[in-house]
């Protein structure tokens, strides 16, 4: 098995490519949409370098996994998916209660809130293939009620369960976020994990301006993760957690993104005039 790595600069996101080198069957995880919010316009140049790397190796992509519905960017897949028609978008099944959330939200009325968008929908603990790729996801709650983490032999891809170790954890002030969850998904689920399971995670910020990381072991977010460590209790996590998220500006495409992203990286579709439109809500404060 190998892992290809590409790196979003913008929104910090980490794609990941997994292929067998006998077979060449692969899946991506976490792709990006380049999106400047500016100008609202879509581009894909991240989405390119992944579908010349898959291609230069004659990959043949047989699944495209989301690790739950990203706030900070706007996934690739369906762009992905025109270039792979017989790839299948996955995600965790949790994603109806995000979507029935913000379709509230935007006052979406037509979305099925069933996660029907996605090709297939996965649990805790169920084990699928990409071809000879067998994996298991792992229902990894917290940031959000759909985070799933999924593990290949001796890798897993923890999406914003876990970062690097000097970085810590994702957020959970989101919609249904629970820091609780969190804890119990991390400190419960995936530190039960041989120490020697390899973490790649789904975000590097390159806290103090270090050089580009995305690879640890379970052992080495036990013993430094600087949030949430093996020896962290659970009240003090929430307690460090909560405090934390209540200082935390919102991802800067935060709107933009959920609303593609809960529609398996779909767009509205285009009105009368030729333009596609995203759903902006004002709120009055106070």
């Amino acid at each position: 098995m190998k892992i290809e790595t590409f790196f979003d600069q913008a929104t910090f996101t980490l794609t990941y490519v997994v292929w067998d080198e006998d077979t060449r069957d692969a899946v991506i995880i976490d792709s990006v949409m380049d999106y400047d919010p500016k100008a609202s316009m879509i581009s894909y140049e991240s989405a390119n370098k992944v579908i010349q790397f898959a291609n230069g190796k004659e990959l043949q992509i047989h699944l495209i996994l989301e690790t739950h519905a990203h706030a900070d960017h706007l996934s690739a897949s369906q762009y992905l998916k025109q270039k792979y028609p017989e790839a299948k978008i996955v995600i965790g099944q949790e994603i109806s209660k995000v979507q029935e959330v913000f379709k509230g939200l935007f006052n979406f009325k037509n979305l099925a809130a069933d996660g029907s968008q996605f090709d297939l929908k996965v649990k805790d603990g169920q084990k699928f293939s990409a071809g000879s790729l067998a994996f298991e996801a792992i229902h990894t709650p917290g940031h959000t009620p759909a985070c799933y983490t999924y593990k290949i032999k001796d890798v897993i891809f923890t999406g914003d369960a876990l970062f690097m170790p000097d970085f810590g954890t994702g957020r959970c002030d989101f919609p249904s976020g629970s820091a609780e969850n969190l804890y119990h998904s991390v400190h419960e689920k995936l530190y039960k994990l041989p120490d020697e399971t390899r973490v790649f995670t789904g975000h590097d910020y390159q806290p103090g301006g270090r050089e580009l990381k995305w690879e640890s072991t379970i052992g080495e977010q036990k013993a430094k993760n600087i949030q949430l460590k093996e020896a962290t209790s659970k009240d003090e996590f929430v307690k460090f957690r909560t405090e934390r998220d209540s200082t935390l500006a919102a991802p800067n495409i935060l709107l933009q993104s959920v609303q593609v992203n809960i529609g398996a990286g779909m767009f509205p579709e285009k009105e009368d005039n030729g333009t596609a439109y995203l759903k902006m809500p004002v709120r009055f404060k106070g």
